[in-house]
Parts: C-alpha cells; structure tokens; sequence
C-alpha cells in the first residue's frame, strides 16, 4: 500500500515471475516469434507448396498480360521468336555462312536453328525477367506475407506455358522439313523439366541479386547476348570451333554450359540426322547435374535473405 499526493490510496502490484526474463525469454515463454521472420527452409518448402494454386494463377496472369496492350495479342508469344529465328538465317545462315557443319546438311539448318532459338529463349527470358521478380512487384511484396520464392518460381512457369506453345509452331515447322514423329521426340518431356529446374533456380538467384542491384537489369541482356553467341544457338559450335583450331578443352567447356547442353538435347530429340556423337560427353548427368546444382543451389540462395525483400 501507498499514498498518493491527493491522499489517495494506492496498490503496489505484487511481483510478476515474467519480471526476471528477457524479451527473449518472454517471446520463447509465450510462443512469439518475430514478424517476417524467415522460416526454416523445410517450412519454406511447404508454405510453397501451399501456394501452388496461386503461383500457377499468377503465371497465367502475368502471361495474359505481357501481350494484352497489342493488336496480335498472345500471337506474340510465337511470333517473337520467329521473327529472332528469321533474322539469324539472315545474317548467320546466308550472309555468315552459319549453315556449314549442320548435322545433316543445310536442309536441317532451319530446324537446327528454330529449336536452338526456342529453347534459348526459354532460359533466357527466365533469367531476364527474373532480375525484376522483385523490384517490380514491390507492393505485393510489401503489402502481403506470402513466400517471396512465390515470385520467381511463376516466372519459370510462365516462360514455360509460352514455350509449349511456340512449341506448336515448332513441330509443324520439323513436319515441313521432314522430320517425323518418332520415339526420340519422348526425351523432350526429361529434357524440358530439367531445364526448368536450371531455369527456376537461375530466376531465384538472380531475383535476390536484383533485389539489391537494380542496374543489374541493364547488365543482363548484354550477358546473356554473349552466352546465346558461345552456346551454338545459330551454327554448329563444335564445327566452327574446330574450324579455328581451337584449343579441345575450350570445345568441351562451350559444349557442356548448360544453355548448350539443353539445346543439343531438344535438337537430338527433333532432328533425325543428330546423332549422339553430335552430343557432349555424358549429356545427361551434365543436364541432370546443372538443373540439381543451379535449382536447388539458387533455391537455398533466395530462401537465405527470404526476411530482407521489400524492405528499404
């Protein structure tokens, strides 16, 4: 008991046994956790999981989207790369003279070179619009907990959706050339979700590093314009490299980047005359490997700073 300065009497509270903790032993005490907080990488996994409804819808979102201010609409998703593909045969295949050491001949040459641009371009502009998965959906990001994973995980998928329907476009241009169905065309399906592994977790890391570095956006068409020229994506790589007396340890390197390897693969799946010779040493366990390596190595990397997105 004690009195106040109106005379008043006052209640001493008796002592609290939460008194002699510390914050962190109160928030332990009463299971508080701290707000943003990033999650163990396991719960991660399946507040993902749990998110896959939405992840698939926001890719199907954003790919409406992308072309919903044009007069052709989701014709572009086709006629882009085309029209890239017809400008290399321009300039590589006619002037350059791109089309020697095709497997096959110069009558494989456009199918040689529609699957290169295609499949390219799907690793391509996952990384390119990964740079931007956060810094352009900052109010999402600032204005609802979700999983920020969420972002560039659907950048994969709707860089997919659009593959398989260029896709379409793809198979009836091998029909025109001749290139039948046949049972090789089954390695698409592996060779596909590997590469979408390589791409989700290449999209995951370059998310986090653009998250910090805006102007690496500017950087990137640049990078991966050099990796399209040192992929093969417009000539034989191997031809033109020993053409020039290149070093066989450069050959090897070119050949099994990931971009190369996966082109080589789609292009063994469609193209008759590509032969497994015409195929890097150990092609699988290196496509296998890069999807393993760069998808979960980049999982783990963007899961790591998960409590630093959208903050200033």
């Amino acid at each position: 008991m004690s009195e106040t300065h109106d005379s008043a009497v006052g209640v001493t509270p008796p002592p609290s046994p939460d008194d002699s903790l510390t914050p962190a032993e109160l928030a332990a005490k009463y299971g508080l956790s701290v707000s943003g907080a990033r999650p163990s990488l396991p719960e991660y996994t399946r507040q993902l999981w749990a998110r896959r409804h939405f992840i698939l819808a926001f890719s199907r979102a954003k790919l409406t989207a992308q072309y919903s201010q044009a007069k052709l609409g989701q014709l572009w998703q086709v006629a882009t790369p085309l029209l890239n593909a017809a400008v290399y045969f321009f300039i590589f295949g006619i002037i350059l003279g791109g089309r020697q050491g095709i497997p096959g001949g110069d009558k494989n040459y456009i199918p040689f070179l529609v699957t290169g641009v295609f499949v390219f371009t799907f690793t391509q502009t996952s990384l390119l619009n990964g740079v931007r998965a956060i810094s352009s959906n900052l109010g999402l990001v600032r204005a609802l907990h979700f999983p920020r994973a969420s972002l560039p995980i659907s950048i994969s998928l709707q860089q997919l959706q659009q593959l398989l329907y260029s896709m379409i476009i793809l198979v009836v241009i091998l029909l025109g050339f001749g290139q039948l169905p046949a049972w090789s065309w089954l390695l698409i399906v592996p060779t596909l979700l590997c590469q979408f592994v390589f791409n989700t977790g290449l999209a995951l890391t370059m998310a986090r590093l653009g998250s910090k570095t805006p102007d690496l956006a500017q950087l990137m068409p640049f990078v991966t314009r050099t990796w399209m020229y040192a992929s093969g994506v417009m000539f034989s790589l191997p031809f033109m490299l020993e053409k020039r007396h290149s070093p066989g340890w450069l050959i090897d390197v070119l050949m099994a980047n990931p971009a190369a390897v996966y082109m080589d693969l789609m292009r063994f799946a469609f193209i008759d005359d590509y032969t497994g010779a015409d195929l890097p040493s150990h092609v699988w366990a290196l496509a296998v490997g890069w999807a393993v390596l760069i998808g979960v190595g980049g999982f783990v990397f963007f899961w790591k700073a998960e409590e630093r997105y959208g903050r200033g």
